[in-house]
């Protein structure tokens, strides 16, 4: 059986936990603690200590790359999904870089203005440190002032992929490729804490969620 070892929140781990969903696959969540990663570590015998991985009887597999979708093509091939089609590599290639950089930069730090609801009390100070540590002290605060800022980022970064939805089901096919599981990943990482909703302004974008909620591969 395919584990997926993540947190639950992550924008990283989203995407991949919707694909096999979305493959109709058996497989188990195994949930780390979001700043506890000593699993992970043993695993990939001390190589890596992100998430998500696959665990797959004896294969471990991990991403540990900017630009490879490792887990992503892993599980493509495994399970015969059709995400990577030959024809569609390079516009996939462009929008998971802009989806990874320019959405998930709003969407995380969205999130994270709730840590403190998104995480038990245990937590708390070790996701508060390594975020300090990365972004510098009180990062989190000056994240919560600028909300507003992130939320306008967010909708106008999101502007060509109304557009690509107002003449298509998916974003780039008539039925849903990485990319789209990239973007609804991202998207559920920014709805996560239940603060936020989709903007209005977007309704082609509000009904492509709705669909890849629940979508099954059919073979």
């Amino acid at each position: 059986m395919i584990e997926l070892i993540q947190f639950p929140f992550s924008p990283f781990c989203l995407p991949t936990r919707r694909i096999l969903e979305f493959s109709s696959a058996t497989f188990k969540i195994i949930n780390v603690p979001a700043q506890e990663r000593s699993l992970v570590w043993k695993l990939t015998q001390q190589q890596y200590y992100g998430v998500p991985i696959i665990r797959d009887g004896k294969q471990i597999i991990f991403d540990d790359t900017d630009d490879q979708q490792i887990i992503a093509k892993y599980l493509d091939q495994k399970l015969e999904l059709g995400l990577f089609p030959a024809d569609r590599e390079g516009e996939q290639s462009i929008l998971w870089r802009f989806i990874e950089n320019e959405i998930e930069g709003a969407t995380f730090r969205l999130n994270d203005i709730y840590y403190r609801e998104n995480l038990p009390a245990s937590d708390q100070l070790q996701y508060l440190r390594f975020k300090e540590r990365k972004f510098g002290r009180g990062c989190i605060e000056q994240w919560r002032q600028d909300q507003k800022v992130w939320l306008h980022k967010l909708e106008t970064a999101l502007v060509p992929f109304e557009h690509m939805l107002a003449h298509r089901e998916f974003l780039l096919s008539e039925r849903p490729l990485f990319v789209d599981f990239d973007l609804f990943g991202m998207l559920e990482n920014f709805l996560f804490s239940g603060h936020y909703s989709l903007p209005k302004s977007q309704p082609n974008l509000r009904e492509w969620h709705r669909c890849m909620q629940t979508i099954q591969i059919v073979k």
